[in-house]
């Protein structure tokens, strides 16, 4: 049946020309923007996903920025942790010269003095953005953003790096120890400290505890220890020892060797504390031909020192006296000792040694701290920036256009749309046959 009033070939072809010219819009969409899904209404899906993990890649750009800020004022405290070990090491140098009798501890203690002060210099200027990890003026750790954590449920957490801040201070507030002045009470028997021959070729006799004993060579002397109380002061002098001189040879020399002990300390941290003296001297400032040597037994709380079979004759002295005060420092650490390093005297040039090789050790343990930061921010740092690439890669697999894929579309559509255009003209002009039936 024919009818002028309804059209059905006009109206499928009408409906396929809308099809062909909608789904055309999109392909031309999908080429203007690149992207397959660019809004919800495309697959809501996958455009709640993408934006999801936009946020994320948006959020890993701050945290690579924040990367590269803490690698940079880590960075800095690093080369100033190893700057100032450098100068430790230089003024090693001069007190290990000041060992010596024969030489001007005066200017010796102003080089000292001076590489002090350029250490200070350094601790003040080891900063990024004003922020200062080594000038102990905090205890707090620095924590530097390093990446966002999202769990399956959707909840998101930040990660931190920890970094500690190191003390090289050398303001931090320190007291040198005073030698006691009040003289032991104790009868000899009971001393707090005994000097006792263990070989043969001493002055006294082997059973006699005394308070000094001549060791020849290839002997050694043994030092007792009894209780200790703060305050106690105790001082080994070695006298007859051959000390390195600046050309090569050597002088006969004495050196005291003092400890006081403070409130915490016992027998082991007095025995202990002047061992290290003893061989810091021995390593510095003698010979290894002349074997001087000290050991230590805690069980039965003694100090041995020994010599050489070539050495010659040195007397071993021990002194003991009460009131003391002990040096103290700062519980943060710091480089603050420093100001009382003193290579003017004996004694203070030989527990110089000692002080030297503590300070060198803290800012060896600083340099090495900050490396290990650096090298986890480093790495922290990569593995960002390769995540970010593959959170980008992953978006892009989700909502991009297969621009080949949509080219081959658009001239298929193209294609499309002209027939149903056609097609439309055809069916439009088909009641005009009609006419036909009534002439």
């Amino acid at each position: 049946m024919s009818s002028i009033l309804t059209n059905n070939s006009a109206m499928v072809a009408l409906q396929t020309l809308k099809s062909i010219n909608k789904n055309l819009a999109m392909t031309q969409s999908e080429i203007s923007t690149g992207k397959s899904v660019s809004s919800a209404k495309d697959n809501s899906a996958v455009w709640a996903i993408s934006k999801v993990m936009e946020s994320d890649v948006a959020g890993f750009k701050a945290v690579s920025e924040s990367l590269s800020l803490g690698e940079s004022t880590v960075a800095v405290a690093a080369n100033a942790s190893e700057t100032i070990t450098d100068l430790l090491n230089e003024v090693k140098g001069r007190i290990v010269a000041a060992q010596e009798e024969n030489v001007d501890r005066d200017a010796i203690q102003q080089d000292i003095t001076s590489l002090t002060d350029q250490i200070g210099s350094v601790v003040a200027a080891a900063q990024f953005n004003g922020l200062n990890l080594i000038d102990g003026s905090s205890t707090d750790n620095v924590q530097i953003l390093s990446s966002l954590n999202r769990d399956n449920s959707g909840t998101v957490t930040a990660g931190q790096i920890d970094v500690v801040r190191q003390n090289l201070s050398t303001t931090t507030p320190v007291t040198a120890q005073a030698f006691g002045t009040g003289a032991s009470t104790q009868p000899l028997a009971n001393e707090a400290i005994q000097v006792a021959a263990t070989n043969t070729g001493f002055a006294a006799a082997a059973t006699d505890p005394v308070t000094s004993e001549t060791v020849t060579g290839g002997n050694s002397v043994t030092v007792s220890f009894g209780a200790v109380s703060a305050g106690n002061s105790y001082q080994l002098t070695l006298d007859g020892l051959s000390i390195n001189t600046a050309d090569g040879s050597s002088a006969t020399g004495r050196r005291d060797f003092q400890f006081v002990a403070g409130s915490e300390d016992g027998q082991a941290d007095v025995i202990n504390g002047l061992a290290n003296q003893l061989s810091a001297f021995f390593e510095a400032a003698t010979d290894s031909a002349d074997g001087y040597a000290v050991s230590v037994d805690i069980a039965n709380n003694t100090l041995t020192f020994s010599t050489g079979a070539t050495a010659a004759d040195v007397d071993v002295g021990a002194v003991f006296q009460n009131g003391g005060t002990p040096g103290s420092t700062a519980s943060s650490g710091g480089l603050g000792a420093l100001a009382n390093v003193d290579v003017t005297t004996n004694s203070d040039a030989a527990a110089a040694l000692t002080t030297i090789d503590a300070l060198i050790e803290q800012s060896i343990g600083a340099a090495a701290s900050f490396g290990t930061v650096q090298n986890r921010i480093e790495t922290q740092s990569e593995f960002v920036s390769n995540l970010t690439d593959s959170f980008k890669s992953g978006i892009g697999s989700l909502v991009d256009a297969d621009m080949e894929e949509v080219s081959a579309r658009l001239q298929a559509l193209q294609t499309q749309q002209q027939l149903g255009v056609q097609s439309l003209s055809i069916a439009n002009q088909a009641p005009q046959t009609i006419l036909s039936l009534f002439r």
